[in-house]
């Protein structure tokens, strides 16, 4: 499933061999068919043509080097050779994300943003994750923070580069909380950052989407098997349950309503599940909204249970050393980093998994599939809503 990169350099020496094969046919030109009194002429003008024609084979060559990572020989004459493609993934300083970055950057074919909340962190990790400079560009974004999601977007546009695909990856998992935490706006912060601020940049970067001529532009927003509660681990107390949106139309602050989603008590496990059932929703609504008009490709995935991230780092301690081990040998559904994010990479760049409105899931085989989503997280009507809602809780409405 790893991806592979492209083989450049030999692509690049056969065009050129190519082309000075038929340049030496081309002037092959027999100055004994020729008088005399032209051959002064003629050696100037075949002197002035074989400039021309070196000349304009060198912009060739730099651009299958430089802006090509791949070079399709058997395409048409005169059609452009595929240029690097440009991701933004978030959360790309560790867990999932750090390894998606380092999965598509090592084939040399994608320029990731690592869009993190700590610059200095995600610095670290690219170096120790081997990643080449020259295909990463760290970039600070706080999606706790509706104002740093927009300076990100500003930022960006500013840097100048296209936007192929977009990941919504980042999370915040608060599991033994007893009291709620806050965004910068006021919102319960699981809800707030997993969701909303990721809708804000969805939204907000749809724009730069469009306007991409790359083969296949994607949005592609992280989903979960704990939010699906048609699944063994979704039934696990406290299950995912949005109701009738009350308390995410109060403005999930805990002051004048609550900071569940569902208008409920506070719990911080459920928090985290009922933000993937609005990401998964999300999605959704993006592809009815989105995918004809655009041609992007929407989709959702659950890479698997990657039992050893630092998403569990809230997780009591006993937890986190019994987990890892009962995923592997009881379950068998433990997932290494790594495998993951070679899993969430082939969702970006597969042309096999194009099909928008999709959420991907992995067989133990590692084979990719549609999987179905709880009657909830399908749920079209609450979609809408959520969408709604969402547009005024973040200033798009």
């Amino acid at each position: 499933m790893a991806l592979q990169a492209a083989a450049i350099l030999p692509s690049a020496l056969s065009i050129l061999k190519e082309g000075k094969s038929k340049d030496s046919t081309f002037l092959g030109i027999s100055l004994s068919d020729h008088v005399k009194s032209d051959s002064i002429y003629t050696s100037l003008r075949i002197k002035r043509e074989s400039k021309q024609r070196k000349f304009a084979i060198r912009p060739i060559r730099a651009q299958a080097v430089v802006e090509a990572p791949e070079v399709n020989q058997a395409a048409p004459a005169g059609k452009k050779t595929l240029r690097q493609g440009s991701v933004v993934v978030t959360g790309a300083s560790s867990g999932l994300g750090l390894a998606t970055a380092k999965a598509l950057a090592e084939t040399g074919k994608w320029h990731v943003i690592m869009a993190c909340r700590d610059f200095l962190k995600a610095e670290r990790a690219a170096k120790s994750a081997g990643m080449a400079k020259e295909n990463y560009t760290i970039m600070h974004l706080d999606l706790a923070s509706l104002d740093s999601v927009r300076q990100f977007v500003d930022n960006f546009r500013r840097s100048g580069r296209p936007l192929d695909v977009l990941v919504c990856n980042a999370a915040v998992y608060l599991p033994t909380a007893k009291e709620p935490t806050f965004t910068a706006e006021g919102f319960e912060l699981s809800v707030g950052t997993n969701h909303l601020g990721h809708f804000l940049l969805s939204r907000l970067l749809l724009d730069d989407l469009k306007q991409s001529d790359y083969p296949s532009k994607r949005l592609i927003i992280v989903g979960s098997i704990t939010g699906n509660t048609n699944t063994l681990a979704g039934n696990v107390p406290p299950k995912a349950n949005l109701g009738d949106l009350r308390g995410l139309a109060g403005g999930l602050n805990g002051l004048n309503t609550s900071s569940m989603i569902d208008g409920g008590e506070f719990d911080g496990a459920k928090a985290y599940k009922d933000s993937k059932v609005c990401n998964m929703l999300t999605m959704q609504e993006f592809h009815r909204r989105y995918h004809e008009e655009t041609g992007i490709t929407f989709a959702s995935l659950y890479p698997g249970c990657i039992a050893t991230t630092g998403l569990f780092r809230e997780h009591i301690p006993l937890f986190r050393l019994l987990f890892p081990p009962f995923q592997k040998y009881i379950t068998k559904g433990f997932v290494s980093e790594e495998e993951s994010g070679k899993r969430l990479a082939q969702v970006v760049s597969d042309p096999s998994l194009t099909k928008s409105g999709v959420y991907w899931s992995w067989n133990k085989d590692s084979a990719s599939f549609e999987n179905q989503l709880s009657q909830e997280a399908s749920d079209a009507e609450k979609a809408r809503k959520v969408w709604e809602v969402s547009e005024k809780l973040v200033g798009l409405a």
